[in-house]
């Protein structure tokens, strides 16, 4: 499978709502689109979720939370997030994903914004990145078995100082415990959310006292 013809036949070039800054390859549908990979993981990489928009536009507004720093976006799917802290002045920045689609999307779209980044494929849960001084996570926390074992390589990960940022839409597995640092209503969610907007946030994570 020519996976770079895969990703671009079945998206389009765009900007996610809450994003403008940032270009990337967008599908429309996700059921269709994962139909059409022939994948054994859905498409997380043919979209811009709620969470992940929303912690791109914090990074974006306060570059001064990546800027000269290692970061790593952990689950990066389509690579918004990274792309963002590129954009946002960051010294390195790491993409971790586990589907080998992921990781060609990423190229495309950092292409397509002019940035350079890693991208890596890694199950983060087994193997933590263990050197990035900030650590972005959006949109982990939507499945019961996925959530837990994120969370806690993001611990570990704010155990040994590096600042952790969740963007997620308040999931029913996300801790209740969180403060958010900043919310946002993210617009035209209604091909991936029951709702048409969806509000999300962006949380500090700190590890376990």
């Amino acid at each position: 499978m020519d996976q770079r013809a895969v990703v671009r036949e079945l998206t389009r070039t765009a900007s996610p709502p809450l994003v403008p800054e940032v270009r990337l390859r967008l599908a429309e549908e996700p059921f269709t689109t994962w139909a059409a990979t022939r994948a054994e993981d859905p498409p997380f990489w043919a979209f811009a979720w709620a969470g992940g928009q929303a912690l791109a536009r914090f990074v974006l507004d306060r570059p001064d939370v990546v800027a000269g720093r290692h970061v790593a976006d952990i689950a990066s799917g389509s690579g918004l997030v990274a792309i963002a802290a590129c954009l946002a002045g960051a010294r390195r920045v790491t993409a971790y994903d586990v589907d080998p689609l992921s990781l060609t999307a990423i190229g495309e779209n950092a292409g397509l914004n002019g940035v350079a980044l890693e991208a890596v494929r890694s199950d983060v849960t087994t193997t933590p990145p263990d050197d990035a001084d900030v650590v972005l996570a959006g949109d982990v926390c939507y499945d019961p078995d996925m959530a837990p074992p994120m969370l806690a390589v993001l611990r570990t990960c704010a155990a040994r100082g590096a600042k952790v940022l969740v963007g997620d839409p308040r999931r029913a597995y996300l801790p209740r415990d969180l403060k958010a640092e900043a919310e946002y209503d993210v617009p035209n969610t209604g091909n991936l959310e029951e709702r048409d907007t969806t509000r999300a946030a962006v949380f500090h994570l700190q590890a376990d006292a």
